[in-house]
């Protein structure tokens, strides 16, 4: 049953503590409503470069669902120039990662306030600990979790593609980012392939291939546009 929770945190009020400090400072209303659906909730994991973006377009256009980024999602609240975003861009830039809870907010605060109940969250969980800290937080598990699976020669030749212009240790740099990428991703991966809930999809090949590939998991699932 999905739960809907009334926050009082930084996101609402800059009198409040940092939203860090949650056990103290962060209130929780649980409340059950039984006679709304279910949400549908696909995770969507893929490394930088494997196509995953352009086909959550796919995604959204032909089953209706609300794609949220948690990238996007970090940087427009940085943008916004809330102290909450400000809070985000200072670890940034001291080289921290941004807290789980954090991010896991952005994305509950956009999954409150709309009226869709199919979300297609991307670039999330990117570790075991946002894993947890989603399922903690939203107390919500996804139905679905697609990995688009994509060599690491084909993902640094499409980023290089679309970043035409910078140095060329930029290879270098990528190949780093794959590697971490691939070991704070396999706990997610290995706990929700036990859990029956993930599918590897082939990242090679055009546009509409790919997308062929994911009908059927949505179909099986009885999901339709």
């Amino acid at each position: 049953m999905w739960r809907r929770v009334a926050l009082f945190s930084p996101l609402v009020s800059s009198s409040k503590p940092s939203i860090l400090n949650q056990g103290a400072f962060t209130l929780k209303f649980w409340e059950t409503f039984a006679t709304e659906a279910k949400p549908f909730i696909t995770f969507v994991l893929g490394g930088p470069g494997s196509g995953k973006g352009t086909q959550c377009k796919k995604i959204v256009d032909t089953y209706g669902f609300k794609h949220l980024s948690a990238g996007d999602l970090l940087r427009r609240e940085i943008a916004s120039k809330s102290e909450y975003g400000s809070m985000i861009l200072n670890a940034i830039r001291e080289g921290k990662i941004v807290p789980s809870q954090v991010t896991v907010k952005l994305i509950q605060r956009e999954m409150e306030s709309s009226d869709n109940k199919r979300f297609l969250i991307d670039g999330f969980p990117r570790s075991e600990e946002n894993r947890v800290a989603f399922e903690k937080i939203t107390g919500a598990e996804p139905n679905l979790v697609l990995f688009f699976d994509c060599p690491e020669e084909e993902m640094v030749k499409r980023v290089l593609n679309r970043n035409q212009g910078r140095v060329d240790d930029n290879i270098e740099t990528m190949k780093k980012r794959l590697k971490m990428f691939e070991a704070l991703n396999l706990p997610v991966i290995n706990y929700y392939s036990e859990k029956g809930k993930f599918f590897k999809i082939n990242a090679v090949g055009n546009v509409d291939e790919i997308f062929e590939q994911v009908r059927p998991i949505f179909a099986s699932c009885e999901v339709t546009n």
